[in-house]
């Protein structure tokens, strides 16, 4: 069985990064994967000291990336703010830094510009995380939020901007994203080594948002068992990460979140 983490947005509305941290410790839960809003509100080395202390692995750090802007300012700021992600990540000893690489400009119908933006955001940080030692993560989203959140698309998007970009560059895949793509077991293949990250969640029949409401594993329609066999065979063993974005789960009291987290990890 694959080691289990809890992403931190999971509990965000009833933990704070130091609650999330103990929570695992007190679970057995081995990894965890901060975002960085519960990062910042902590403090990083506090949060380093603490999660070393702990004995978790910090499986990956949310989230870089948001490239495209209306203007040159906004790309130089968001690349200014994803080195400044690279440095939390590897003051984390984070496995990697997952990327939303962004939706469309506000305004903007033009989506091969935006693709433009993302690939010319990642080769321009690229070499500060190479030099860092962190990998960046690509996490292909699910087409509905290709407007506001994310113009990747699809795993063999990601795939073709790492063999275009080189070193330094894997994917992040999460069920919710990648489950409804006829091609995803050829990708999955494909990626090999390249795989940082395993996100798993359920998509809801019905689903009530498309963003906040994410089924825990096991209560909707997405074979995870065969996602996780397909990223095993390609050659992941690392952890796999729960994320739910769910204000479902939001209102749940988080020590029985992890509870039955646990649970369904041993289906």
């Amino acid at each position: 069985m694959s080691p289990l983490s809890l992403n931190t947005v999971t509990v965000k509305e009833r933990w704070g990064l130091a609650q999330s941290i103990e929570g695992c410790a007190r679970h057995g839960i081995p990894g965890i994967s901060p975002w960085r809003d519960v990062l910042h509100a902590m403090g990083v080395a506090p949060a380093a000291k603490h999660i070393r202390d702990a004995g978790l692995s910090v499986t990956g750090l949310c989230r870089g990336g948001m490239f495209p802007a209306g203007d040159a300012a906004g790309r130089a700021a968001a690349i200014e703010d994803n080195r400044r992600a690279i440095d939390e990540a590897h003051a984390l000893n984070a496995q990697c830094l997952v990327m939303v690489c962004g939706g469309l400009p506000a305004g903007s119908r033009d989506l091969a510009g935006a693709r433009a933006m993302v690939r010319d955001g990642l080769a321009a940080i690229l070499p500060y995380a190479r030099a860092a030692g962190v990998t960046v993560a690509l996490e292909p989203l699910h087409p509905m939020t290709c407007a506001d959140r994310s113009v990747l698309s699809t795993t063999a998007q990601a795939l073709d901007l790492c063999d275009a970009l080189g070193d330094g560059l894997g994917v992040a895949l999460d069920c919710y994203h990648i489950w409804w793509d006829p091609d995803v077991e050829r990708q999955i293949a494909r990626a090999g080594t390249r795989i940082a990250a395993f996100h798993a969640c359920d998509w809801l029949v019905p689903t009530t948002d498309l963003v906040f409401d994410r089924g825990m594993p096991g209560d909707g329609v997405i074979d995870i068992a065969h996602l996780r066999a397909c990223v095993e065979a390609a050659g992941y063993k690392g952890f796999t990460e729960v994320e739910l974005l769910s204000r479902r789960w939001w209102a749940e009291d988080p020590d029985q979140v992890l509870t039955i987290m646990k649970d369904r990890h041993k289906v």
